[in-house]
C-alpha cells in the first residue's frame, strides 16, 4: 500500500511522531471490511460512554474499541465531580438552599473561560445542565442531597455539593452570583469516578453495546475528499478494516502521558511533576484527526495543581515569589494559584503562613518546608529573598489586611488577618518537592454536535470527538472550575452520539450490519 497523505501530515509529524499509523487511510485503498456497524467509537471512558448510550437509544449500532484490557478511562481515575447548574438549581442546589438561574451559570463558565471561551458550547451547556444531571441519575448515579462549607479540594464524605471552582474569589465573584455547583455521588473517600464509571458502564451493558477491549485504533479511513468512512485496528495481532456508516467518534483522552506533544504545546503543563489520567492519554485521537485536517485550538491550555488546602485556613496566607512579592489572591481556586505561580521568576514561590502549634503542612500537595523564622529577615535569608523584600510586602499587607482589605488583589475578608510571628514557608515552586498534578484541556476543534472541524472551519464529514480529545467548556488554565472536565467529557459525548446516530448513512453503505 503506497502512504496515504493527509491534509494536515505536516500538523502530526510535527508532534513528534513520525511513524505513518497515524495517517488515515484512503478509502480507495481498502479492498474489504472486516466489521461493519452504524457508528464506531474510540475509547471506553466517561465521553465514549456517554456516546454509545446516546447513538444506541437513537437506533443506531454501535461498536466501542477500547485500547485497555477494561474500560473507565480517565473518569474512572476521576474524582466523579460534575458542574452542574443554572435553570434554577439542580434537586441537590435546591435542597441545600441555593438557586441557580442559568444566566449567572451562563456569565459564571464565561468568566472561567477568559478569552478562550466558546460562546456556543458554553450555553449549550448551561441549557443542558439540569437535563444532564436527570441522565446521569437515570442511569443509577446517587447524590446526597448535603453541602461542605469549608473549603475543600474533593469531598471524602458522601456529602454532595462543594464550591469546585472561582466562584467566591475575585473577579469572578463580581461578574457572576457565586454559587456552588461541584457535584459528587454518594459514596466515602476520593471514589466518586469509580461510582459514575459504575453507572454508565452498567448502562451500557444492559443496552448490549459491544465493547471490543484490546483494540488499537491504528488510523482513520477517509476518501480524496477527507469524509471519514471508518478506521483501522489492530486486535489480537492482527489489522481490521472497520465500516462506521454513520460516523467515528474519537473519545481517546488528551496528552497528558505524551511529553513530546507537552513540550511542544503546553510546556507550562509540563512544569508539573504528575500527569493526571490514564497511559494511553497520549493524544492518539488528537494526532489522528490533524493527520486528516483538522483544526486543533487551544493547546497550550489545561488543568495544573497545587493543593495548598484543606485546611481553608491556609488561604490566609499570602504566596510570594522569589523576589518577595505577592501574585494572586490566595483564596483562589487551587488551579488559578498554580497558573500564576508557574509563571514566577526560577519558577520559585512560597506560602507564608503563620507556624501555629498545630500546624501541618497541606496533605494533598505535601510541599516541603522551605524555611521557618521568627523574624521575617530570618525567612528572607533562608529563602534568599532580597532583603527588605518580604518585610515590606507583609506590612502593607497585614496592614491592610487588619482594616478587611486587600486593594492590589481583593481577597475576600473573610481569609483577610495579619500574619503574626513565628512564620513557616511552604516551598510551593514545581520543582520544590510538592505533588503537581495536571491533565490537557486542548484538543480538535468541534462544532457544539461534536462535528470536528478543520483548518478551514468546516465540517469533516463522519467525524466526531468529545471528551479530552476535543477542546470544550473547560479551555483555560488560569481559570479552570473542577467538575467541567468530567461534566464537559460526559455531555458533549452524548452531543456526538447523537449527532452521529442522526447523520444519514451513505448511498454505498445503506443497509450494512455488523458481520
Amino acid at each position: 500500500m503506497s502512504e496515504p497523505r493527509g491534509l494536515g501530515d505536516k500538523q502530526a509529524e510535527e508532534t513528534g511522531r513520525s511513524d505513518t499509523s497515524i495517517l488515515p487511510r484512503r478509502l480507495s485503498e481498502i479492498t474489504h471490511w472486516d466489521i461493519v456497524t452504524d457508528v464506531a467509537i474510540v475509547g471506553y471512558g466517561g465521553a465514549g460512554a456517554c456516546a454509545a448510550i446516546e447513538a444506541k437509544d437513537a437506533g443506531a449500532e454501535v461498536i466501542i474499541f477500547e485500547t485497555a484490557s477494561g474500560g473507565g478511562g480517565s473518569t474512572a481515575l476521576s474524582c466523579g465531580e460534575i458542574y452542574y447548574g443554572g435553570n434554577g438549581g439542580t434537586p441537590i442546589q435546591k435542597a441545600t438552599g441555593f438557586e441557580d438561574s442559568s444566566e449567572n451559570m451562563y456569565n459564571y463558565l464565561m468568566a472561567s473561560g477568559g478569552p478562550n471561551a466558546d460562546e456556543r458550547k458554553i450555553r449549550a451547556y448551561v441549557d443542558g445542565s439540569l437535563d444532564h444531571y436527570h441522565w446521569i441519575v437515570d442511569k443509577g448515579l446517587r447524590y446526597k442531597p448535603s453541602f461542605v462549607a469549608t473549603r475543600e479540594i474533593i469531598q471524602l464524605t458522601d456529602d454532595c455539593l462543594i464550591y469546585s471552582g472561582n466562584e467566591k474569589a475575585w473577579p469572578y465573584r463580581d461578574k457572576a452570583l457565586p454559587c456552588p455547583r461541584g457535584h459528587k455521588g454518594r459514596i466515602e473517600g476520593d471514589n466518586g469516578g469509580p461510582l459514575l464509571w459504575q453507572a454508565l458502564s452498567g448502562a451500557v451493558e444492559q443496552r448490549g453495546i459491544k465493547v471490543q477491549y484490546d483494540s488499537r485504533v491504528l488510523a482513520l479511513i477517509a476518501d480524496e475528499h477527507n469524509e471519514v468512512s471508518g478506521v483501522a485496528i489492530r486486535h489480537d495481532m492482527k489489522e481490521y478494516n472497520v465500516r462506521a456508516t454513520r460516523g467515528v467518534v474519537l473519545c481517546t483522552g488528551g496528552f497528558a502521558m505524551n511529553q513530546k506533544m507537552l513540550k511542544k504545546f503546553a510546556p507550562t503543563l509540563a512544569k508539573g511533576n504528575a500527569p493526571l489520567g490514564n497511559p494511553n492519554d497520549n493524544g492518539s485521537g488528537i494526532r489522528m484527526g490533524m493527520a486528516l485536517g483538522a483544526s486543533v485550538i487551544n493547546m497550550t491550555e489545561g488543568f495544573i495543581s497545587m493543593a495548598f488546602y484543606p485546611p481553608g485556613r491556609n488561604s490566609s496566607g499570602i504566596f510570594v515569589n522569589a523576589n518577595g512579592q505577592r501574585y494572586v489572591n490566595e483564596d483562589s481556586y487551587h488551579t488559578r494559584v498554580a497558573y500564576y505561580s508557574m509563571l514566577q521568576p526560577d519558577s520559585r514561590c512560597y506560602l507564608i503562613l503563620h507556624a501555629s502549634d498545630d500546624f501541618k503542612p497541606p496533605k494533598f500537595f505535601n510541599p516541603p518546608i522551605a524555611g521557618t523564622g521568627f523574624t521575617l529577615e530570618e525567612l528572607e535569608a533562608e529563602l534568599k529573598i532580597p532583603a527588605g523584600a518580604l518585610a515590606q510586602t507583609m506590612e502593607y499587607y497585614n496592614r491592610h489586611a487588619a482594616k478587611g482589605e486587600d486593594p492590589f488583589f481583593h481577597k475576600a475578608s473573610e481569609w483577610l488577618e495579619p500574619i503574626e510571628p513565628p512564620y513557616v514557608a511552604l516551598d510551593c515552586s514545581p520543582s520544590g518537592g510538592g505533588y503537581v498534578t495536571y491533565f490537557t484541556l486542548g484538543g480538535l476543534e468541534t462544532a457544539p454536535s461534536g462535528e470536528v472541524l478543520n483548518v478551514r472551519g468546516e465540517v469533516i464529514p463522519g467525524l466526531y470527538t468529545a471528551g479530552r480529545t476535543a477542546s470544550g467548556v473547560p479551555c483555560s488554565t488560569e481559570h479552570y472550575a473542577s467538575g467541567l472536565s468530567v461534566g464537559d467529557a460526559t455531555f458533549s459525548g452524548r452531543m456526538a452520539g447523537m449527532a452521529a446516530a442522526g447523520r444519514i448513512p451513505t448511498e454505498a453503505s445503506k443497509g450494512c450490519r455488523i458481520v
